[in-house]
């Protein structure tokens, strides 16, 4: 991922020095769980962990003449440590290497990817209980329907980032397995219990039968997860950049002191975030299908998802955490434009009462049929003619035949849209 949408902490994770260095861990400790055992001098692994050391640059040196990075790896610690380095890698293969290491990393990556989306949560909990009463009219199809609040949209959004964030660790919770099981993952020359103890000491799960590598559905769950977090956000952007329509108005994203929003007209203040973030989910779902097409190898294995899976896993985790980030950013300072809401609520000439006094006529006896058809001849006229619906029912004698003015009145009070905003927005599991 390019330095622009990359922050840093996410970034370590899948750095060089950091893939080499549980390279090394890995080793160490399969060493040390093989001289429990016997199988290993305990002075080699002594001196193993006193001398085993890496250097990137050195490394990638080594990989130019074996093209083959876990060989160029284990050169490298050769030269530090010395004769001892040959009871390193013992039975194993580069994938027990690869895949265990790329199961840490994803734990890692996953940690900040959870904190930065608790973050989010948080800030749109507290956007909701600062709006809950607000009104704004509600759409369907982009047309007026009834008033909502803006506290359930804020709870919505929150309740539905908490869904991402438990797909995702429990996806991330399967990919967090590795294997210590040698070529094909026989244990030809490997204890079984070698794989229990250093898997378990890393906090990793084993594949319960391995080929020669982690099974790619266990990866294909975790990218999908991200890229489902990733439709969310881009959902919420994308209310967020309509609403902020020059024609709408009734938000905006945060503008900075010194901000510009046009190279050519000074008047412009654009929803870039909410827009970069609508891109960018289109590259997770990418990442995604991409992750689905490694599943399918050549036998015990190939390598056709390894050049994939060195892109896409920090590409999409970067990508995520950027979002997760931008849009909390988003949403702490959010503008709520009080003129906006109140002009477009207007504009609707209180047709958000139609529902109600449909339901008011079914109960005095009318056919749904005819009490549609009564509402709807009337909500016409509102909306071409000009006026409040309202006020025509309230002087239509057909309807106050059978309504009286009270229950025609009782139909477009927005107080019965925004009672139940509590109960809602507890159900989301928002609290004060």
């Amino acid at each position: 991922m390019i330095a622009r949408y990359t922050r840093p902490a996410i970034a370590a994770v899948w750095s060089d020095e950091a893939r080499f260095g549980h390279w090394l861990t890995i080793e160490v400790t399969v060493a040390a769980a093989m001289a429990k055992r016997g199988e290993v001098p305990a002075e080699a692994v002594r001196v193993i962990r006193e001398k085993a050391r890496f250097d990137v640059d050195r490394i990638l040196e080594i990989e130019k003449r074996t093209r083959h990075d876990v060989i160029a790896f284990l050169e490298c610690v050769e030269e530090n440590v010395g004769p001892e380095a040959r009871w390193l890698h013992l039975g194993m293969t580069s994938s027990d290497l690869l895949d265990t290491a790329l199961a840490l990393q994803i734990r890692e990556a996953t940690n900040i990817l959870l904190a930065e989306g608790k973050r989010l949560a948080q800030a749109l909990s507290e956007q909701a209980i600062r709006y809950k009463k607000k009104v704004a009219i509600g759409r369907t199809h982009g047309i007026y329907a009834e008033p909502i609040t803006y506290g359930m949209k804020f709870g919505l959004w929150k309740a539905e980032v908490d869904r991402g964030l438990t797909r995702l660790e429990t996806a991330a919770d399967e990919a967090c397995t590795g294997k210590i099981a040698g070529a094909v993952g026989t244990f030809a020359h490997l204890d079984p219990a070698i794989e229990d103890e250093v898997l378990g000491e890393l906090g990793l799960q084993a594949e319960p039968i391995a080929s020669q590598i982690v099974h790619r559905d266990r990866h294909a769950h975790f990218m999908t997860a991200i890229a489902l977090l990733g439709a969310s956000l881009e959902k919420m952007a994308t209310e967020v950049r309509a609403l902020q329509r020059s024609d709408v108005r009734e938000v905006q994203e945060p503008f900075r002191a010194g901000q510009k929003g046009s190279s050519a007209m000074p008047h412009k203040r654009n929803p870039i975030v909410c827009e970069r973030i609508t891109g960018m989910a289109r590259l997770l779902r990418g990442n995604a299908l991409v992750a689905m097409e490694n599943i399918a190898l050549w036998h015990e294995r190939d390598i056709s998802h390894s050049s994939v899976e060195r892109i896409i896993m920090p590409d999409s985790t970067m990508i995520l955490d950027y979002m997760l980030f931008r849009f909390g950013d988003v949403i702490r300072d959010i503008r709520i434009l009080d003129d906006g809401v109140e002009k477009n609520l207007a504009e609707a000439r209180s047709t958000y009462g139609s529902q109600a006094v449909l339901l008011a006529l079914a109960r005095k006896g009318f056919t749904r049929k005819d009490a549609y058809e009564m509402v709807q001849s009337r909500a016409m006229r509102a909306l071409e003619e000009g006026g409040e619906l309202e006020d025509i029912l309230l002087q239509d004698e057909e309807v106050r035949a059978h309504l009286s003015d009270d229950e025609i009145r009782a139909a477009f009070d927005i107080e019965k849209h925004v009672r139940h905003v509590d109960t809602l927005l507890a159900r989301a599991g928002v609290s004060e």
